[in-house]
């Protein structure tokens, strides 16, 4: 659903230059506007992914399109964006809303965690299941995520307090702004090994591997038609190009899962 910031709350770190805004559905989102330092087609690499995320159903944050309009803006002057020592305004407009876990100032977020509490995050195999997508995508960045609490539901029904996490940011699916897909075996892995130590063959990968090799078109396609168009504006044959490259890889995955073990330090320690 298109939301509208209505507050403005501090300055994300990272080269999107993204901002934490509240939207007037009473959450708080992640946004990384239009004419970030990356480019705009890092917004349309979010939007893609979000979608594939939520078909795989792989633990990620909800997204949404947020409209920041100039009487935001002016109300907001923090709300800009820094290049070397030039302040750089943000162009109005449909940006893209990563939700923020809770109330950031009742949540606590950790972009880390020591091995002593990694090892019991509730949803660890989501760590198997968006390498699929990211050596499906060509992420040429290492993998993000980050770790709060919450109440976890088991099959009894009942829950527990437990890490969870969740996997984000996706602006350098398609090689970022270049969008192309390069194929470096580290490109895409968590700098943990610990989370793939239950990886034993390419069986450890499934269901998620079956899914991506038979991902249907037509879900891509609904993606595609809900991005602004100003945010591919002259592009639409380059991505188009893009997305008909996407399809003709995902039988490769297998391939380029396997291709992790010839890092220097093996991922799957215990793949044999």
């Amino acid at each position: 659903m298109p939301l509208t910031a209505v507050r403005h709350v501090r300055k994300m770190r990272g080269g999107a230059q993204a901002h934490l805004l509240e939207a007037d559905d009473g959450h708080w989102y992640v946004v990384k506007f239009r004419n970030n330092p990356q480019h705009r087609r890092v917004l349309v690499n979010e939007a893609l992914c979000a979608t594939i995320l939520r078909y795989l159903n792989i633990s990620a944050p909800e997204t949404a399109l947020i409209q920041v309009d100039a009487g935001f803006l002016q109300a907001n002057p923090e709300c800009s964006m820094q290049l070397g020592s030039r302040q750089v305004p943000i162009e109005p407009g449909w940006q893209f809303g990563s939700r923020y876990p809770g109330d950031p100032n009742l949540t606590a977020v950790y972009d880390f965690l020591p091995d002593a509490l990694l090892g019991q995050v509730a949803n660890l195999d989501d760590f198997r299941a968006i390498l699929v997508l990211d050596k499906w995508v060509g992420n040429a960045d290492g993998r993000q995520s980050v770790f709060y609490r919450a109440m976890v539901r088991n099959q009894s029904g009942g829950g527990r307090a437990a890490f969870v996490a969740r996997m984000i940011d996706h602006g350098y699916a398609f090689n970022g702004p270049n969008w192309d897909f390069p194929e470096s075996p580290l490109q895409g892995l968590y700098a943990r090994k610990l989370v793939y130590q239950g990886v034993r063959s390419l069986d450890d990968f499934q269901p998620w591997l079956d899914h991506v090799i038979h991902f249907p078109e037509e879900v891509v396609d609904q993606a595609w038609k809900a991005i602004p168009p100003d945010w591919v504006e002259g592009e639409e044959d380059a991505l188009q190009q893009l997305l008909e490259r996407l399809f003709e890889r995902r039988k490769r995955v297998p391939e380029l899962l396997a291709a992790c073990r010839e890092c220097r330090a093996d991922p799957f320690p215990n793949w044999r």
